[in-house]
């Protein structure tokens, strides 16, 4: 049976392959060599390809038609034949002449670290919504590989088949095809869009505030969503386990009522055109009331997680320093894992900053301590209001009483006078309501 005429994903899944890092001189991105190279195998992995062998190259100077050096190309080739790999991953960007040229000289099909995420991100979208933005950043980054068919554009769910596609054939109907079927997924998109928007300005008139979690990908999001939830949302060590985003109510001192929400993780590198085609769906956490910075505080390139999730935080306008953006705290997940001195410095460290609490998602230490702090931090910077409403209108009595801290009441003639609590952002919205039944 040929490439042709069996499905991309049995020949995707089961695949031996080969993990290519490369190393830059001057370029570590704060990650060890081994470290790179055993997330993008996980990377690899998330996809049901098995690695049979991992390699680091150190580059002196790029090649602009292969990106490695001749005899490194060369030594991969005997990699890949001795192992029976019949597929190469790059954990580099790669040109289109330099993919091509790669898989003609180590006689592989060859994808890069872009490529794979996009793969990936294709196999896990479950939504309407989320498969029409990795099928948008697909075609993006495809648009300038015409080096096969598409056959695949008509598939409606699964991976977009970079993996194993049959051959370069009608290049000019091909890139028609791309700009028609891309116009459409963003009219689609658009629609799917303004829809949201309308949820999202419904939800922020609901007397609820909405927490997000955010985080690099395999941090523990998901663990710590049900945790908080009580809900069973697909949580596996693996990357990407949570593709669409996930919203769920929670109990927290103080409050009736408040969202949750899980979204997409993070990771180095992300391609920028799954940053703009998901754009929409991460929208969600700039109208959060809170972002939930959730680290693998174990894993040892975790500062540079860091890094990387509040550099995509920045990108979309609700980094720390933005004017407007949610405040962000963090829960340093996976303290269970650590032990002894390393423990206790870590405990020392997060005793010492205001925006800092050590958490275990799968034990549930700190968990309790966890909610009191995002209810405290809810509250942040809350004032003092008077406001007297009349007792027929429950709908705004009920809001205050789950938005805000609600310290008495007395009833005047037909009105309920209220003390209560309110953030800035809540007695903003507060005033929208008057102003909308005015």
């Amino acid at each position: 049976m040929t490439i042709d005429d069996t499905d991309v994903n049995d020949v995707t899944r089961g695949e031996r392959a080969l993990v290519i890092g490369v190393e830059r001189h001057g370029q570590t991105n704060g990650r060890s060599s081994e470290a790179r190279l055993d997330e993008a195998a996980g990377l690899a992995e998330a996809i049901g390809v098995e690695v049979v062998a991992r390699r680091t190259y150190r580059l002196r100077q790029v090649r602009p038609a292969t990106l490695l050096g001749s005899g490194q190309v060369a030594e991969i080739a005997q990699l890949a034949e001795e192992h029976g790999a019949g597929l190469a991953v790059i954990d580099a960007a790669l040109t289109p002449v330099q993919q091509k040229s790669l898989e003609e000289g180590l006689k592989t099909k060859v994808i890069d670290r872009t490529g794979l995420i996009l793969e990936i991100f294709g196999e896990r979208a479950a939504t309407a919504e989320g498969r029409l933005q990795v099928e948008l950043a697909h075609l993006d980054y495809q648009a300038g590989r015409l080096v096969r068919s598409w056959t695949h554009l008509e598939r409606q769910r699964g991976g977009f088949g970079f993996l194993g596609g049959p051959g370069e054939t009608q290049i000019e109907a091909d890139r028609r095809m791309i700009r028609d079927r891309m116009a459409r997924i963003r009219r689609e998109l658009e629609q799917v869009k303004r829809t949201r928007t309308l949820h999202r300005d419904r939800r922020q008139r609901a007397p609820w505030p909405v927490v997000a979690l955010v985080g690099y990908t395999n941090a523990g999001k998901s663990t710590l969503f049900n945790r908080l939830t009580g809900e069973a949302v697909v949580a596996e060590d693996m990357l990407f386990a949570t593709l669409d985003p996930t919203m769920r109510e929670i109990r927290l001192p103080g409050f009736d009522k408040a969202i949750l929400s899980d979204t997409v993780g993070f990771v180095s590198d992300l391609p920028t055109q799954l940053v703009a085609a998901f754009r929409a769906t991460l929208e969600e956490v700039a109208s959060a009331d809170l972002l939930i910075h959730v680290r693998d505080i174990s894993h040892p390139d975790s500062e540079a997680q860091r890094a990387d999730v509040e550099a995509v935080l920045e990108q979309l306008g609700v980094g720390r320093e933005e004017e407007g953006a949610p405040p962000l705290v963090e829960a340093w997940n996976k303290i269970d894992l650590i032990e002894g001195d390393d423990r206790q410095a870590l405990l020392n460290e997060a005793s010492r900053r205001a925006d800092v609490l050590p958490i275990s998602a799968i034990s549930g230490e700190g968990i309790d301590a966890l909610k009191a702090f995002i209810a405290e931090r809810l509250r942040s910077g809350s004032a003092m209001h008077s406001i007297r409403i009349p007792i027929s209108d429950g709908g705004r009595i009920a809001w205050l009483h789950a938005r805000g801290e609600v310290v008495g009441q007395r009833m005047h003639d037909g009105e309920v006078e209220i003390e209560v609590r309110l953030s800035p952002e809540n007695w903003a919205r507060f005033q929208s309501l008057v102003d909308q039944s005015v």
